[in-house]
């Protein structure tokens, strides 16, 4: 810093002894000399993190790499409806809409922070009208009319406030961090959304295929009603049979009833999501659910490192690191150089002529001496919203970590789960069909069919409620990871 001192003490010394010419090389010099900077050095925030997963194998750090490409991660699914449904969502999702005018304006500020480290060029043209009193009442009663004078003047100036200290530079490297930052939260939203439609469709194609499931459960208790009722008719079955088959009956069209609102809520859901009124959206039922996506036991470190939340908060730490060489600059002076010239004359006809020209040309150099306190404070407040941001990011990594954990743990419970409820599906599949032969040869009474038949469907509806389960936890480990682990397939955007 003395060194640099030294340097920009000689350049001050021509700005103030030289001519008009050498006081723009001046100018010049004393900018290129100014690479001091008050801020800082930066370094990401050191983290405490575990060398693997607990749910997973072959885990290795990684330095964050959240530019690495992201997938179309839905195609796992192979549901080319689902696609389409998403490529909506990209083009006309209104959230995300709301954080992309939000990263322009960001962009805008960069620009606006750059153009600061230039010269402005200022044109200025106009015209005044001025008057002066005399000594005596009588004097000024004889020469009112020549009292006031008209004044044009047309005057080009050139301003610029010389980056001594780096706070212009500084500015301007908070901004640059802020608008990543505000790139990384756009890329974040649009991984919420797509992650949230999924969901929903993944849910609404389950309810489908639990609609199908009650459908045919309906169409077989009406069946057995009837079967009840003739032989009741008969005297073969009493009225108890008949009761028990009708209460099953409506039981399970009340079911089937009541998945009708709770579809039509995911369809609601997914239209809003791609920018539609629900009025203007309605998605036919479909005979398949969405495959499975197999995870890979293991998952590199990048996957979660490239999430757009975790980046984002790393941004925002360089910004915070940025505003406080902001702040601390403040503590020492602003030098400008500004030149002024033009053409100045009380007559219209002879204004732009070269007797009437004039030209100024000089450094200003302004620096507070007392403020109370006031820049020590900023200084303050800039390194408490460091810390503050250096918070939230190790928050954001920690957050990220718990959410891979949780959703991994999930779905392995699922998947051993689902093994158990096939078993179970099974073996009430085979005890209903033995209670059936067992009605039928007149060894048992309905109310055990009844039973049986009820065992079977709760069993047929809990693996369909599991495997909507593990759907779900299958997108929120997706998300979690940053949005996939196959970087291999069909890219949605550039």
């Amino acid at each position: 810093m003395n060194f640099a001192h030294s340097r920009i003490h000689r350049a001050l010394r021509l700005l103030t002894h030289g001519r008009g010419s050498r006081l723009v090389s001046a100018g010049l010099c004393v900018a290129m000399l100014s690479a001091c900077t008050l801020s800082p050095d930066y370094h990401r925030p050191e983290l405490s993190t575990p060398l693997q997963f607990k749910q997973a194998q072959g885990w290795t750090q990684a330095n964050p790499s959240d530019a690495i490409a992201r997938g179309a991660w839905w195609e796992l699914y192979g549901d080319k409806q689902l696609d389409a449904l998403v490529e909506e969502l990209n083009r006309s999702n209104q959230t995300v809409a709301q954080y992309e005018a939000q990263y322009r304006q960001a962009q805008a500020l960069v620009r606006s922070s750059r153009a600061a480290l230039f010269p402005s060029l200022n044109l200025t043209v106009g015209k005044n009208r001025s008057a002066q009193g005399t000594g005596s009442s009588s004097s000024s009663l004889s020469n009112n009319s020549s009292g006031i004078r008209d004044t044009y003047n047309a005057q080009l100036g050139v301003s610029w406030e010389i980056d001594l200290w780096g706070k212009l530079r500084e500015a301007m490297n908070a901004n640059e961090a802020s608008a990543e930052a505000s790139l990384a939260d756009m890329a974040a939203i649009r991984l919420s959304q797509q992650s949230e439609l999924v969901q929903n469709y993944l849910q609404l194609r389950v309810i489908d295929a639990q609609k199908r499931l009650l459908e045919a459960t309906v169409a077989a208790y009406e069946r057995s009603l009837k079967m009840n009722e003739n032989q009741y008719r008969a005297g073969v079955a009493g009225p108890d049979a008949v009761a028990q088959a009708r209460t099953q009956l409506k039981s399970t069209q009340a079911d089937l009833i009541d998945l009708a609102w709770q579809r039509a809520q995911y369809e609601n859901a997914i239209a809003v999501l791609m920018g539609k009124a629900p009025a203007d959206f309605a998605l036919a039922a479909s005979g398949d659910i969405p495959a499975l996506p197999q995870v890979p036991v293991s998952l590199p470190s990048q996957l979660l490192e490239r999430r757009p939340d975790i980046a984002s908060a790393e941004r925002k730490v360089m910004a915070a690191n940025a505003n406080i060489g902001v702040s601390r600059a403040a503590y020492f002076p602003d030098l400008s150089l500004s030149m002024n010239g033009g053409y100045s004359s009380s007559s219209f006809n002879n204004w732009i002529e070269l007797p009437n020209r004039y030209w100024s040309v000089g450094p200003q150099l302004a620096l507070t001496l007392f403020d109370a306190g006031k820049r020590s404070a900023e200084v303050d407040r800039s390194v408490a919203v460091y810390d503050q941001t250096v918070a939230q990011y190790r928050q954001a990594v920690l957050d990220g970590f718990k959410e891979v954990e949780n959703y991994l743990v999930q779905l392995k419970v699922y998947g051993d789960e689902a093994v158990v409820r096939q078993e179970a599906l099974e073996a009430a599949r085979e005890s209903l069909r033995l209670t059936e032969n067992q009605y039928k040869a007149g060894l048992i009474g309905y109310l055990d069919v009844v039973n049986v038949q009820t065992t079977a469907l709760s069993s047929e509806r809990s693996v369909l409620t599991l495997l909507q389960g593990r759907l779900v936890a299958s997108v929120q480990l997706i998300a979690a990871l940053g949005g996939g682990w196959d970087a291999r397939t069909r890219l949605a955007e550039q």
